[in-house]
């Protein structure tokens, strides 16, 4: 199992082995966390090893994984990651700070984060045998899951809302993913989910309940810290702001960022600041109320791939953010309209989730939490494309005018 040696509850502090075939404690149900052999790592691997690496994907991490490297080199299973980030110099200036990089995780295999957790999913399945794989989503998600288990020839079993945008379950079925659309949100598809997985003998991959999927969202963290913090001239934290809903993706980031710590690679942590619709803010609730207590909400917020009433990594996300001196900002879904319009000004195109990072960047600012000499990184968890209403919203109508010279010119001189 490599550098996999096995796991602790995020709530109890359990330990339990490698081979334990449960994912949530056995004691009091917490999630998780995967544990690495931190001392082999130290003996083998070196950062500049690891920059040093051809490889153009999350799999440069490799060393860093709790698994092996599942072959299928050529195909979308082995792209995901190492996504681009872009300082803009415009955008900083518009918002009175001095350094903003934007980092795309809409240029993934199928337009979004979630590609990272499948990757790795899918490369635990192969380890185990589990011939079938199954998720609950709000669609990017199961897109991911359907795309990397079609790139290896995997089955994959994908619950998802039936309100969900078509462009994501346009994905999951043209990657041929058996789809089962619930009547309800996404917590009814992700308990049923559940349930199936212990009937049936299927492979869960649904967002924090398996502590995989955290494995393969800390990459992010990776790639922040080779791409940014290691070619910074400053002893200030970087201050990352990342969209929230059931909690895994920023819990993730965490997690890789407390790696590279544990290593001795990282000289000051981030601050991580995670950001929640005003309609979707059980995690920026307790948050506030200075507890780890998750009481569910009746999210309704049009970043589909936040909107969750009950956020099942809510405990280690509130975490992400106390644990690193970040803090948890709520904002109206009006402002995830101009976000991404703000993005796309400078050839960003982000999903409603991605451009709610960025809106709470900018209230961050005007609170007084981000000054001028603060550095700050937003992550965009996925591309506009996956949600073209929303978009259209932001963006308005296109004009339509007759084809004729006369026409055009009655238009520009308007």
């Amino acid at each position: 199992m490599g550098n996999f040696v096995g796991y602790q509850c995020s709530v109890c502090g359990k330990s339990l082995r490698a081979d334990y075939k449960g994912y949530t404690c056995d004691s009091c149900g917490g999630n998780l966390n995967v544990i690495l052999d931190y001392d082999h790592i130290k003996k083998t691997v070196k950062p500049e090893d690891i920059f040093a690496s051809p490889e153009k994907s999350l799999w440069r991490y490799l060393p860093l994984l709790p698994v092996q490297d599942p072959g299928f080199e050529g195909t979308a299973l082995h792209s995901a990651g190492y996504t681009p980030v872009y300082k803009s110099d415009k955008l900083a200036k518009n918002n009175g700070i001095e350094n903003l990089w934007i980092k795309d995780e809409g240029r993934n295999p199928t337009a979004s984060f979630k590609d990272r957790a499948s990757s790795i999913l899918i490369a635990r399945a192969k380890e185990i045998s589990a011939e079938i794989i199954c998720t609950a989503s709000t669609g990017n998600a199961g897109a991911a899951l359907a795309g990397m288990a079609a790139a290896s020839q995997w089955k994959a079993v994908i619950f998802a809302p039936k309100t969900a945008p078509q462009a994501k379950i346009a994905q999951l079925l043209i990657f041929g993913a058996q789809v089962i659309l619930v009547d309800g949100n996404y917590d009814s598809a992700f308990d049923l989910s559940v349930e199936a997985c212990e009937k049936y003998g299927w492979y869960c991959r649904n967002t924090g309940y398996n502590a995989f999927t955290a494995e393969g969202k800390k990459t992010a963290a990776f790639e922040i810290w080779e791409q940014i913090i290691s070619k910074r001239n400053s002893e200030k934290p970087l201050n990352i702001f990342v969209s929230v809903g059931d909690g895994n993706i920023i819990s993730g980031i965490h997690k890789g960022f407390k790696d590279l710590y544990e290593l001795g690679w990282l000289p000051v942590m981030p601050r991580i600041f995670g950001v929640q619709s005003e309609k979707s803010a059980a995690i920026f609730n307790a948050w506030a109320a200075h507890t780890e207590k998750i009481t569910p909400v009746s999210a309704t917020t049009i970043a589909d791939s936040i909107s969750v009433d009950l956020p099942r990594d809510g405990v280690r996300a509130v975490r992400a953010a106390t644990q690193t001196n970040g803090a948890y900002i709520a904002i109206p879904d009006e402002s995830i309209y101009e976000g991404i319009s703000e993005l796309g000004r400078i050839g960003v195109f982000a999903e409603p989730a991605g451009a709610t990072a960025f809106a709470g960047m900018k209230k961050a600012i005007a609170m007084g939490i981000i000054g001028e000499k603060d550095d700050v990184l937003v992550m965009n968890t996925g591309s506009g494309l996956k949600d073209i209403r929303s978009a259209m919203i932001a963006a308005g109508e296109a004009p339509v005018i007759a084809p004729t010279m006369d026409a055009l010119e009655e238009f520009l001189s308007k």
